[in-house]
């Protein structure tokens, strides 16, 4: 599994599922929404990917691109545009909001699936290239460089794999690593260490967080993120 989660918008609910299922036989998660008034009702930060077509009722692809691109929240979602309209000035307008890629209808599926994959080695390369100073979430802030983790400006004292493994998930908002992920990850060094490990640092790291201990949440079989309220 890669762990990416991915939103498919389009009111064809046929092809919503279509390109579901065939998304997700290739690992990725994937949910779909029949118009963009009810993706908008979503948490968009948790996905890494949006495939929006332009033709929707109401509110348009191109302008719900537009008004995901002036949240910050959600300004660096990746978007590719799926859709009827092939003329030049609509690709045009299209790029010009921020779309990473535009498909025309009628497209193969292994074209949707190389483009999506392409997309994803792009942006979130570029994204793992870039480490902040510090990430927030609301009060709660976690300094790369000092290794210091504060709420409401008060340290939180966290050991060094505590400290790593709240770094690890605040980088990765809304996606689920396995226990063997965060081995992989946090404990480099180490020969052999038992999954329960796992368990009892998070355990440890929630109780230390307070009320941002509840946004680490366990994904029973799968295993941990951290889940924006």
């Amino acid at each position: 599994m890669n762990n990416y989660r991915i939103l498919v918008v389009d009111d064809e609910e046929d092809l919503c599922e279509i390109l579901k299922f065939n998304l997700e036989n290739e690992g990725y998660e994937v949910d779909t929404a029949h118009s963009a008034e009810e993706a908008l009702k979503l948490d968009l930060t948790h996905y890494q990917l949006l495939l929006l077509d332009v033709m929707m009722g109401e509110i348009s692809g191109f302008r719900m691109a537009s008004m995901l691109k002036k949240e910050k929240d959600t300004a660096h979602i990746p978007i590719i545009f799926i859709t009827a309209k092939d003329t030049e000035n609509d690709t045009v307008t299209g790029f010009n909001l921020g779309a990473d890629d535009y498909i025309s209808k009628p497209f193969s599926l292994r074209e949707v699936v190389a483009r999506v994959k392409a997309v994803l080695r792009r942006t979130q390369g570029a994204a793992q290239n870039l480490t902040p100073e510090q990430i927030v979430y609301r009060s709660l802030v976690v300094d790369v460089v000092k290794k210091r983790c504060s709420i409401d400006g008060s340290e939180v004292q966290l050991t060094k794999k505590e400290f790593e493994i709240l770094l690890f998930l605040l980088q990765n908002k809304g996606r689920v690593f396995s226990r063997e992920d965060i081995l992989n990850r946090v404990w480099t060094d180490e020969v052999y260490v038992l999954d329960r490990t796992i368990d009892v640092n998070i355990t440890r790291l929630r109780k230390k967080l307070g009320a941002y201990g509840k946004c680490i949440v366990t994904r029973l079989g799968y295993g941990y993120c951290f889940e924006a309220e």
